[in-house]
């Protein structure tokens, strides 16, 4: 039986190389996004790979759209912990709101979409959880507070949660991307990406596919004495 794997945040960017690895792999693959409706549905067209709208801050929202997930295409045994937004600002700059939304969606989303889907893994013996962390969430960075202290924390949730799956048959890891070449990230001004790639010892930007392989690894049954790992893939920019 194909396996079912939905990934948060799945239709952009770092998300999308993952989804499309993954139904290459054979999987049975749905993407949850937030709201640019017009790239869900050209990554739809491109894809086959249906796609479904929810915040994966609001934990109501997270029920319903995995109940319409596996109500579809049937339980999900492999969830890739995706999405995430920045609000960056000097602390002494930042707001409430750029606070909380980033933890809400950064931090808590992760509990929010893994939380529903936690007794399905216990009672069928079987799970892959793999969460999208950061490299400023191992090293910090200046203006992001906000960001580093929830991709640090979605580090600290898997290294927990994956002593409480093992017996279970779960596995619980996480991915710490570098600089990426995704959209945001080649967006920023010509001189500010030089700067970036000069601080990388190989030399270049990350590709999605590149965190996308790491991800097909963890979601494989070859993975499954690694748990509560952190698989860092930063070209060497920081290394733990």
């Amino acid at each position: 039986m194909t396996r079912v794997a939905l990934v948060t945040g799945g239709s952009r960017g770092i998300g999308a190389a993952i989804a499309k690895r993954l139904k290459n792999d054979g999987y049975t693959v749905a993407a949850s996004y937030a709201g640019n409706d017009e790239a869900a549905a050209a990554f739809t067209a491109e894809t086959g790979i249906k796609t479904y709208k929810w915040n994966v801050a609001n934990y109501d929202s997270c029920v319903a759209g995995i109940a319409q997930v596996e109500a579809d295409l049937g339980p999900v045994e492999v969830l890739v912990n995706n999405a995430g937004i920045t609000r960056d600002a000097p602390f002494h700059k930042m707001t409430r709101e750029q606070w909380s939304e980033v933890m809400d969606t950064n931090l808590s989303g992760v509990f929010n979409m893994t939380h529903p889907l936690w007794n399905g893994m216990r009672e069928r013996k079987f799970g892959r959880v793999i969460t999208i962390s950061s490299i400023n969430g191992q090293k910090g960075q200046f203006a992001q507070a906000n960001y580093s202290a929830a991709k640090a924390g979605d580090i600290g949730f898997t290294k927990a949660l994956a002593q409480e799956g093992a017996r279970a048959g779960i596995t619980v890891n996480v991915i710490c991307p570098g600089y990426i070449a995704t959209d945001m990230v080649m967006a920023v001004p010509e001189k500010v990406r030089d700067s970036i790639v000069a601080s990388i010892p190989v030399g270049r930007l990350g590709e999605p596919e590149e965190i996308a392989r790491c991800v097909a690894f963890l979601a494989s049954d070859d993975a499954g004495f690694v748990t509560g790992s952190t698989i860092t893939a930063n070209g060497g920019q920081y290394i733990t």
